[in-house]
């Protein structure tokens, strides 16, 4: 009676034992990352028009990775269609006008692309971006499940400094204005010496 007692009783907390650990199984767990892969961009800062090299390491050997794109820090939102924006922040109507471009529009870089890494589980890829923002790229192993981010910064391109003559000092040079009226003035001049020269000539000779 005793023994069976004690085996009742080593049943029962065995079952009371395992009522936690299997409440805790029914939970949904978080999805298991595999560490080891790693992601970086370079240079981080780049102005628009130029490349990001991303570096990837540490994924499982000929899998296909998945990259992501996010942008953030965009520039402010344009002006709705048909208008424009002054200084002061409102807006005035424009008159449509049409427009055909020399040549096609480049298209905007992807924010989602595949790359396949090779058998050390690396790959190299390079990325050019057609907005300015900061970039997150994320890339996923598609078999490992292994994840990595890195970000980037674009920056908008410097404007073109204005070419200008060089300036030697003294007074800026602002076209031939007076020069016409100093020539005119000169041959009148000497037109005029001319006449009297030959008005005391002809007055000696009638004299003589």
């Amino acid at each position: 009676m005793r023994l069976s007692r004690i085996i009742m009783a080593l049943t029962v907390g065995l079952a009371v034992a395992a009522v936690p650990t299997a409440a805790g199984a029914a939970q949904p767990q978080p999805p298991y990352v595999p560490p080891g892969a790693a992601l970086t961009v370079s240079p981080t800062t780049i102005r628009l028009g130029e490349t990001f090299t991303l570096r990837g390491t540490g994924f499982q050997a000929g899998e296909t990775v998945r990259i992501d794109v996010a942008i953030s820090n965009l520039p402010a939102a344009a002006p709705a269609e048909g208008t424009a924006r002054r200084s002061d922040g409102s807006t005035v109507a424009m008159a449509a006008v049409a427009y055909t471009p020399n040549r096609a529009q480049p298209q905007p870089a992807p924010t989602t692309f595949t790359v396949t890494a090779d058998g050390d589980g690396a790959f190299t890829v390079q990325y050019r971006p057609t907005r300015t923002g900061r970039h997150t790229f994320t890339a996923t192993g598609l078999t490992s499940g292994r994840i990595a981010s890195a970000t980037g910064t674009v920056l908008p391109v410097h404007g073109r400094p204005t070419t200008r003559p060089p300036h030697h000092g003294g007074l800026p040079v602002t076209g031939d204005s007076i020069g016409t009226p100093l020539k005119l003035g000169g041959g009148l001049a000497a037109a005029g010496a001319v006449l009297l020269l030959a008005s005391l000539a002809w007055r000696r000779r009638r004299l003589g």
